[in-house]
């Protein structure tokens, strides 16, 4: 599924999938099971309640996790695609020292994402190493999947 996004679409995804505290609470889910709403602070305390809210909201806007009754927040089909697309990423940035030889998982996230911006409103990925054609391709094929991340909603008509 190669179709390109417009570059809004593009610039939009990436700015709701590399936000810093999406990925800690998507990735925080994946590798340890659902999280009671009670304990985000605990388990995330280096985020803000305003982060943990937003992401959460970000999260349940976008389906990527859900309310499961007596276990707390919990990754959707879509949200464990999505951590093992992170996990894909942050594997290839690892290999290849990006940004830094060490740096944080989600800034290695965010790097990735920012390099595949461009291929994302092209048909081809021209000149890209086979190892991030590949993370493009995985990402498109989300994206397709979930286009209520690339979406950029219509201003509201003022009365």
């Amino acid at each position: 599924m190669n179709t390109p996004f417009t570059s809004a679409e593009a610039q939009r995804a990436v700015e709701v999938l590399a936000s810093r505290p999406l990925v800690r609470l998507i990735t925080e889910i994946d590798d340890n099971g659902a999280i009671p709403p009670r304990r985000l602070a605990s388990t995330l305390p280096d985020l803000s309640t305003h982060q943990l809210r937003s992401a959460s909201d970000t999260a349940r806007a976008h389906g990527l996790v859900r309310i499961a009754p007596g276990a707390g927040l919990e990754l959707t089909a879509a949200g464990m695609e999505l951590a093992d697309l992170y996990d894909a990423m942050a594997r290839w940035a690892r290999r290849h020292a990006v940004p830094a030889p060490v740096c944080e998982f989600s800034g290695r996230i965010r790097c990735v994402l920012d390099l595949l911006v461009p291929s994302l409103t092209t048909e081809r990925a021209d000149g890209a190493e086979a190892a991030l054609a590949r993370l493009r391709t995985l990402l498109i094929q989300w994206l397709a999947d979930n286009l209520q991340v690339a979406r950029v909603s219509e201003p509201e008509p003022v009365a």
